[in-house]
């Protein structure tokens, strides 16, 4: 029995023309139902989006459309005869129909109507954000990419996921898995470049005790963990020829054999493969073999390098500075500035390539700002100036006197060592008169004999200064007019 939600619905005070459309409706597989004007709204009263799939309008009594129309806004509609063509402005109306109809224009109508129900703004919400694990993105590519998944999900078809390392997918053949009826069995991951090629076979289909040196018991292998559920083969492209054999031969059989063992053993698995190599390159060098190709590409999805959506960056490092401070509790912010930075990168090495720099940056500025001077130097898309800070006079001078009298120990050790210096009433400070010192008039005394010293030993050139008294340029010229030293004509 047809869904409700599957038919289409038809309104037209002329019944012959409603009749004549029902005929080439059904004629090509479309279910449809005929109400009568009086009965529309009635019917359309409740959650219409959802009981039909497409309105279609002839002649009502009344002539009251446009009213009709935008009470259904998720409904695409469809308009019979001339005399309505102003209704095209209304949105939700996908085009005029004419009658007689014609079978080539109905079919190319019908199409734009599913594509206006596919893309409807809270479909595209609810289908394409809710139920993805892992997935984060808002780009056009990244929409695509779980339109793919959504309709491959159910369906029992081998799927081939394209793409440069790092772009995620692992991530995309475990949401196909969980979307399927599969979900409630094992999803078990293989990577078919990180595993011995003698031990592949082992790996993959199980051993017998004593099939080879080592085989102790019997084990079984990844299909037969993977039983009722998903077999992932990730780097596809690495597998040996002999084994694409093999695996070709599980694929058409559904059934295979432990390592020295003949019983066979069915396989009630999907399986979805991987890889970042071009396969069609790799068929024509003959090294990959053409009728596996063909057994695993039924339903290909291609995962875009993350170069190709830099406004999904954003929500990316959201994301991943979230898992890290669930694990560590640290979290870091990025500048508006460090974002375009690094929307601008080339990024390699995709989403993995981001996570590792989100993960330093966590370690290097916990809990800070990291703006484009932070950022590694392959990361810095454009030149900022580097905020370097000015302080007060007074807080310049206090570390004048730190350096000039503790000679590199910490402020610890020169409390210490004062304290020290006055119980044995001697040392330095015994130079401290009775009376006592003018402490700002004696530094700038001392202040100024240096950087007389300083301009004389490099001839007044300023920078060579101010490069010898470890001090800024611009913060040498300051104390210069402070204390009127130059070069006499």
């Amino acid at each position: 029995m047809v869904a409700e939600s599957e038919k289409i619905l038809i309104v037209d005070e002329q019944h012959t023309r409603a009749t004549a459309l029902k005929t080439v409706l059904e004629f090509i597989g479309q279910k449809c139902v005929i109400v009568a004007a009086d009965a529309l709204q009635q019917t359309l009263s409740d959650n219409a989006a959802k009981r039909f799939s497409i309105l279609v309008i002839g002649a009502l009594p009344e002539g009251n459309y446009s009213d009709v129309i935008k009470s259904v806004p998720f409904l695409p509609v469809l308009v019979v005869g001339d005399t309505l063509k102003h209704l095209l402005e209304v949105p939700n109306v996908i085009a005029l129909m004419s009658y007689p109809f014609h079978y080539g224009e109905l079919t190319i109508q019908l199409s734009d109507c599913q594509e206006y129900k596919r893309l409807i703004p809270t479909n595209r919400g609810k289908g394409m954000q809710s139920h993805f694990q892992g997935f984060v993105g808002n780009s056009d590519a990244m929409r695509q990419v779980r339109f793919l998944i959504e309709q491959v999900a159910c369906s029992a078809a081998n799927v081939l996921i394209l793409g440069e390392s790092g772009t995620g997918k692992e991530v995309v053949a475990n949401n196909i898995h969980l979307l399927s009826e599969r979900k409630d069995a094992p999803f078990v991951p293989v990577n078919c470049g990180a595993i011995p090629a003698d031990l592949l076979e082992s790996e993959l289909f199980g051993h017998e005790k004593g099939a080879f040196t080592g085989a102790i018991s019997a084990r079984k292998g990844r299909f037969e963990l993977a039983q009722g559920g998903t077999l992932f083969l990730d780097e596809i492209g690495d597998m040996p020829l002999l084994m694409q054999v093999k695996l070709l031969r599980v694929l058409q059989e559904r059934s295979f054999e432990r390592v020295g063992g003949t019983k066979p053993i069915k396989c009630d698995v999907r399986v979805i493969a991987a890889t970042h190599r071009n396969l069609e390159t790799m068929i024509e060098a003959g090294t990959f073999r053409e009728d596996l190709f063909y057994r695993l590409n039924v339903f290909p999805i291609e995962t875009p390098a993350l170069r190709e959506r830099p406004e999904d960056l954003p929500l990316l490092i959201g994301e991943l500075i979230k898992r890290v401070e669930a694990e560590c509790g640290q979290d870091v912010k990025f500048s508006e500035r460090a974002l375009e930075s690094l929307k601008a990168s080339p990024w390699s090495g995709n989403v993995r390539e981001l996570s590792n720099l989100v993960e330093r940056m966590i370690i290097m500025y916990p809990g800070q700002v990291v703006d484009i001077t932070e950022l590694p130097k392959k990361y810095q898309a454009f030149e900022v100036e580097a905020y370097v800070p000015e302080y007060p006079e007074e807080l310049q001078e206090r570390d004048a006197i730190y350096e000039m009298f503790s000679e590199g120990d910490s402020q610890e050790d020169f409390q210490d060592a004062y304290e020290e210096d006055v119980a044995s009433g001697g040392g330095m400070w015994g130079m401290l008169p009775p009376e006592g010192i003018n402490l700002k008039e004696y530094m700038a005394e001392i202040e100024i004999s240096l950087i007389t010293q300083a301009l004389e030993y490099s001839d007044y050139v300023v920078a060579r200064a101010a490069e010898i008294l470890a001090v800024r340029r611009t913060t040498l010229v300051e104390k210069m007019k402070k204390y009127g030293l130059g070069k006499e004509d």
